[in-house]
């Protein structure tokens, strides 16, 4: 029996398992190169996101340091408001001092008819404004239309109650008159110490609708002032002044027009009219008689 040859069996070649090496020599499959650049995008999203919030922190900061400075500037102003006041009032105190001495009479100007217009004040007839006393506006800041400022509800208002402004005590009223007809209540006049006129609804205390009427056409305000009595003693009264705060079309009084930024004094039944408004104003107070 012949002897059997072993039989060798051949091996087949191990394969080799692909190192972390080639992995990394490889290019990135297509699917890993749209995760890759979504996580850019994501991570770009996420920087662009911060630095819009760092932008707004920072503006947020200007903001507050703007608001700090304007409200220390709007302190300061009113600081020297208050000082300025105080030493008005101790100039006027000295000032009436002098007035009982001299007898004079501050509420009223220079003007030649002075004296004339004691005599028609006697007669029930209405003085013309011609007869109305004139005096300098007083431009301190101080007052409500002011408020420290000279700006009310982001207007620029042309006029500042003087040191002397105060409240009447006297309950005067406007009646208002069209063609000679009554129109509606009473205007009351006697709530604050002065009450400004004109188109400008947003600061005006009483509109005047009229298209010749300025956006603020004038102003009654109320003052104290020195009055010589007949016996030659002197008190102190609260009395109505107009004035026209440089109107395009003017202010009249008992028809007669009157010059700007001048205190004209009102008195019982003087009747008021702005530009070419066919309105008529009427001054009287609850003592008046009918």
């Amino acid at each position: 029996m012949a002897s059997e040859s072993p039989v060798r069996h051949r091996q087949s070649p191990r394969r080799r398992s692909p190192s972390r090496r080639d992995e990394s020599s490889r290019s990135p499959s297509p699917r890993t190169k749209r995760l890759r650049r979504a996580q850019g995008e994501r991570s770009r999203e996420r920087e662009d996101s911060r630095g819009r919030e760092r932008e707004r922190r920072r503006e947020g900061d200007k903001e507050r340091t703007r608001r700090d400075v304007a409200d220390v500037e709007v302190g300061d102003k009113r600081r020297r408001g208050g000082a300025g006041r105080e030493e008005t009032e101790e100039r006027k105190r000295a000032g009436a001092d002098d007035e009982r001495q001299t007898r004079g009479r501050r509420e009223r100007s220079a003007s030649p008819l002075d004296r004339s217009s004691r005599k028609s004040r006697r007669s029930p007839e209405r003085a013309p404004a011609s007869r109305h006393d004139e005096e300098e506006p007083s431009f301190e800041l101080s007052g409500k239309l002011a408020e420290e400022t000279n700006r009310y509800r982001g207007i620029a208002i042309l006029f500042n109650e003087p040191p002397e402004a105060r409240k009447p005590n006297k309950r005067w009223r406007l009646y208002v008159f069209k063609d000679s007809e009554p129109l509606d209540e009473p205007l009351q006049l006697h709530r604050q110490s002065c009450y400004l006129f004109g188109r400008e609804r947003r600061i005006a205390d009483i509109p005047t609708d009229h298209p010749s009427c300025s956006k603020q056409h004038a102003v009654i305000q109320y003052r104290e002032v020195t009055v010589e009595k007949p016996d030659g003693m002197v008190e102190k009264q609260v009395k109505p002044y107009l004035m026209d705060l440089g109107s395009t079309n003017k202010t009249y009084i008992n028809k007669d027009p009157i010059e700007p930024q001048r205190y004209y004094e009102l008195r019982e039944k003087d009747t008021i009219k702005f530009g070419n408004s066919s309105r008529e104003y009427v001054l009287l107070h609850e003592g008046s008689a009918e």
